[in-house]
């Protein structure tokens, strides 16, 4: 381990994060202009094609999880901060075809053809998505030092999703938290630390390197598949201390993803604030994260074959503009 990674904090569950503490982080860990003043991608810079060509050489098994959760009305959205699940609804279908209605031009589709089309109303943080460096502000400011103030009705002119699309693939380690302490879930409320972390990578039987790619299982997704959504998408949930961040920074971590609504605990540590480590993490060190993924079958997976590193795949959709965008990710063994 770094001496970085050493921590920067108490680094233990329930600690009160003091202001100082976060103007240190700020200051500490800043990536402004590290990778170029005209930088939109973050620490995913971290992943360069030597990862990515060994980590799919990395391969054993061939087997593709796919790690995301079904767009459509029975999500966890409740509209709470504007959002809603998926509405998707057909324009083209093939009852249309089969009673023979279909038009193409106002003229019957010739030899038989007939086809489905659909249309979706979705907010892009709905369900497992990554949040884009233009979605978090600190005190008029976003990564890089851009101004906030640039991201209007029209978008993000910079940092938005278009930005991601030729990163966010590479090794991943996935770090399960319940399999690892020896229970069903984290419950809400429960910071995992710098020495949670630890003891997960050693449950893994393996490292983290830079570059990595780090995916957080709490558990949360199993327990409201018993109990039901509740506030999933918004409430309380286990997730990042806040005092983790030297550690990801330490170990070079390029991104990390994870199976809570927000990545860090809530309630937050931080008095008086909301969502206090997105700041330095994405504002000042560009960290990409990614919320609402589903590892419930990739943590079968892995149990089952003993190891916790894949192959992962998620960029995120191109929707120019936008300040975060679902991804189509898979893990492969």
């Amino acid at each position: 381990m770094s001496p970085d990674a050493a921590g920067g904090g108490p680094g233990h569950g329930g600690a009160q994060v003091e202001g100082d503490v976060l103007a240190e982080y700020i200051a500490k860990y800043s990536n402004w202009g590290r990778w170029g003043d005209g930088d939109e991608r973050g620490t995913t810079n971290l992943i360069t094609r030597g990862i990515v060509r060994d980590a799919a050489r990395a391969v054993e098994l061939g087997q593709v999880v796919g790690l995301g959760l079904p767009f459509d009305l029975d999500g966890p959205q409740t509209g709470y901060l504007g959002r809603h699940n998926c509405l998707r609804y057909s324009t083209l279908t093939g009852a249309e075809h089969a009673a023979g209605e279909q038009r193409l031009l106002g003229k019957p589709i010739p030899r038989g053809v007939g086809y489905a089309d659909d249309t979706v109303v979705l907010p892009l943080q709905s369900a497992t998505h990554w949040d884009a460096l233009s979605h978090v502000f600190h005190e008029g400011r976003m990564y890089n030092d851009r101004r906030a103030a640039t991201v209007t009705a029209q978008g993000a002119p910079a940092c938005d999703a278009v930005a991601l699309r030729d990163t966010l693939v590479g090794r991943a380690v996935l770090l399960d938290f319940p399999r690892a302490q020896g229970v069903e879930w984290l419950p809400d409320g429960h910071a995992i630390d710098i020495d949670q972390l630890d003891a997960a990578v050693e449950f893994a039987g393996t490292e983290i390197r830079e570059g990595d790619i780090v995916l957080l299982r709490t558990g949360m997704l199993a327990r409201c598949r018993v109990e039901g959504w509740g506030m999933y998408a918004g409430g309380d949930a286990p997730g990042l201390s806040f005092y983790t961040l030297p550690w990801l920074a330490g170990h070079g971590v390029a991104a990390v993803a994870s199976d809570t609504w927000g990545v860090e605990v809530r309630p937050n540590e931080l008095p008086d604030s909301f969502q206090p480590f997105h700041i330095p993490a994405v504002v000042y060190m560009g960290l990409l994260l990614g919320e609402m993924f589903d590892f419930e079958r990739l943590a079968e997976a892995c149990a089952e074959a003993g190891r916790h590193e894949v192959f992962f795949s998620a960029p995120p959709i191109g929707v120019t503009g936008s300040c975060g965008a679902p991804p189509g990710p898979t893990a492969v063994l």
